[in-house]
């Protein structure tokens, strides 16, 4: 289980745990070299200063924006008493026989109009959503009565509750009453609970600009002929995904040839035009590996390398005063290290409270006979049974296991797993 900083226990690490190999995730150490999982994270999180310029926008064109302020009602929702059904209103003390009653039928109360007070031993004729007349306390739905063909009567069945079909003033917010945070990410729902309170406006934080660029001179633009030694480049448009998905502005620097002037010319340009760089590939140790050295000559390197499978080489620093992610460049690292770090990185810059993954437990359909240094990212997809199925290749480069799965078994370090063991499972929709 990966949790925010704000909700790490504090379990000790016990002999039994020892013993068995069953260390708590949280609570192993990375190789000297390495952060675990977790480390990289708390250290991550703690360079993210969200963004503070607003703006304010109609409630129509606010979804997927981030709330400034909080917002608090100025009204009863509903503000008066309603029917929950279409049926007959009538006050409960006037049903005082033992049987079905017939009342006369009053007045015909529709959605919208204001309704004129009940006379007594009388019933209104009233449909859903309908404001409940003064002297009236009971509803009885209309399937349930028996009217005459002029409707200017009705029989109602005995054995009514009192209160019956009455949706309470205020049931569902109160005045005064906040209905959504500062930080919140402003869903349909939440936008359908505003605009219930008569929120026309809101105010939003600006949208987070979010550079892309990637390296490699092996790289080749989908569209073009793709001549020998070349591959097309899938992370450009896996990363432009994953940031429109959260709603953030895109700043495409394309790819960026694999020389120190090159690279160290596209970070000063994205310095200058973004809130964050999240760049894929060049971060290894390869003598044409050049982001990590001009990241270091730029700016500063807060760390590199994590103890993850796969992702290793992950980096992260600033290019003067802006933040950056060095991800690797194998599609299947990339995707699973921007969701663990740069997702919750960038939630944070944009003024939300990023929520720790809270995986579902559930039987291991595999053997892991060799304890691991690194926790692994296990590409599976979970059946309505709740049948684990792992993806044949789990290599980093095999980028279907992403679209074939629909969620990462967690695979916690120093851990030797059987068949049947339970397993963390982190469903994508809870990541996207």
């Amino acid at each position: 289980m990966l949790y925010s900083p704000l909700d790490l226990p504090t379990l000790p690490v016990t002999a039994a745990a020892t013993a068995t190999g069953r260390h708590h995730p949280l609570l192993w150490s990375a190789p000297s070299n390495m952060l675990s999982v977790t480390e990289a994270l708390q250290q991550i999180l703690q360079h993210a200063d969200p963004i503070t310029d607003t703006e304010s926008l109609a409630l129509l064109q606010a979804h997927g924006r981030v709330l400034a302020a909080p917002q608090y009602s100025t009204l009863d929702v509903p503000p008066a008493d309603n029917s929950a059904m279409d049926g007959y209103a009538f006050r409960y003390a006037d049903h005082h026989q033992q049987g079905p009653q017939t009342f006369a039928v009053s007045q015909r109360i529709t959605a919208g109009s204001p309704p004129q007070p009940l006379q007594t031993g009388t019933a209104a004729r009233i449909f859903t959503g309908a404001e409940i007349p003064a002297g009236a306390d009971t509803v009885v739905m209309q399937e349930q009565c028996e009217a005459d063909k002029d409707a200017a009567t009705v029989q109602v069945p005995a054995g009514v509750e009192l209160n019956n079909n009455i949706r309470p003033r205020g049931q569902d917010i109160r005045s005064g009453a906040e209905v959504a945070a500062a930080g919140d990410l402003l869903t349909p729902q939440r936008m359908g609970l505003l605009a219930s309170i008569g929120v026309a406006e809101v105010p939003v934080y600006r949208r987070l600009r979010v550079a892309i660029m990637s390296t490699g001179d092996e790289l080749t633009e989908p569209g073009q002929p793709l001549s020998a030694g070349k591959i097309y480049n899938s992370n450009r448009y896996l990363l432009a995904g994953l940031i429109a998905k959260m709603g953030m502005e895109l700043v495409d620097l394309g790819c960026v040839a694999d020389n120190a002037a090159a690279t160290e010319a596209a970070l000063e340009r994205a310095a200058a035009s973004a809130d964050v760089i999240i760049s894929s590939g060049g971060v290894s140790v390869g003598e044409e590996d050049h982001v990590k050295n001009a990241v270091e000559k730029l700016g500063t390197l807060q760390l590199w390398k994590i103890a993850i499978k796969p992702g290793k080489p992950v980096a992260f620093g600033k290019i003067g005063t802006t933040p950056f992610f060095g991800l690797p460049g194998n599609p299947v690292s990339t995707f699973i290290t921007f969701l663990l770090f740069a997702r919750p990185f960038l939630q944070r810059l944009q003024g939300q409270q990023p929520v720790a993954f809270r995986g579902q437990h559930f039987p291991a359909s595999f053997n892991r006979r060799k304890a691991s240094v690194r926790r692994e990212f296990m590409r599976v997809r979970m059946d309505d049974a709740g049948r684990m199925h792992t993806h044949p290749n789990q290599s980093s480069g095999v980028l279907t296991s992403t679209s074939w799965s629909n969620g990462l078994a967690v695979l916690e370090e120093n851990r030797v797993i059987q068949e049947g063991d339970p397993v963390e499972v982190i469903f994508y929709d809870q990541l996207f």
